[in-house]
């Protein structure tokens, strides 16, 4: 028997709701957060792109909550939405990394690094799923919960960095 074959929708709805809503409230939160600091966050390249990648991946950790949310789906379907959103936000996640290291020196690779692995594991579990193993699904859900939480640390450095810069009298 194949391991997608066991998957009930019903008993991840409320996983994939809870994690989607904290999703979007931070995506609210940090754009509340990014508007008291604009300017800020706009002149310097490395705030500027931790800005972007911060939003589109909170926005994008909710698109794909709705996505697998939607009824009468079947396991296939789940993984390849997975997939290809977490690809996306992949994707916006490392462009705006390189341009924040070529544009400035105040960002090291660790964080590209760290974001890359989880966008990759939950890719990974995205695909085991689609493919059959019900343990795919799992994968993707950890790595999920732990973009959300990486993001969170970042949403953190932002303003924390764009304050300091606010705090630093220009000359």
């Amino acid at each position: 028997m194949v391991g997608a074959d066991v998957f009930r929708p019903e008993q991840w709805n409320n996983f994939f709701l809870l994690v989607g809503t904290g999703a979007v409230t931070l995506t609210g939160l940090v754009f509340v957060a990014m508007s008291l600091n604009l300017r800020e966050i706009a002149i310097d390249a490395t705030h500027r792109n931790r800005a972007i990648n911060t939003l589109t991946g909170l926005a994008l950790v909710f698109m794909r909550c709705a996505l697998v949310l939607m009824g009468d789906q079947t396991y296939k379907a789940i993984g390849a939405e997975l997939f290809v959103v977490c690809g996306i936000s992949a994707a916006v996640f490392v462009r705006g990394y390189v341009k924040a290291v070529q544009m400035s020196s105040g960002l090291t690779l660790s964080r590209i690094v760290g974001g890359t692995l989880i966008h990759l594991t939950e890719m990974i579990g995205a695909a085991l799923f689609f493919w059959g193993h019900l343990s795919g699904l799992y994968l993707a859900a950890i790595a999920m919960v732990t973009n959300t939480c990486y993001m969170i640390t970042a949403a953190w450095l932002l303003v924390v960095g764009a304050f300091g810069q606010e705090a630093t009298p220009t000359a």
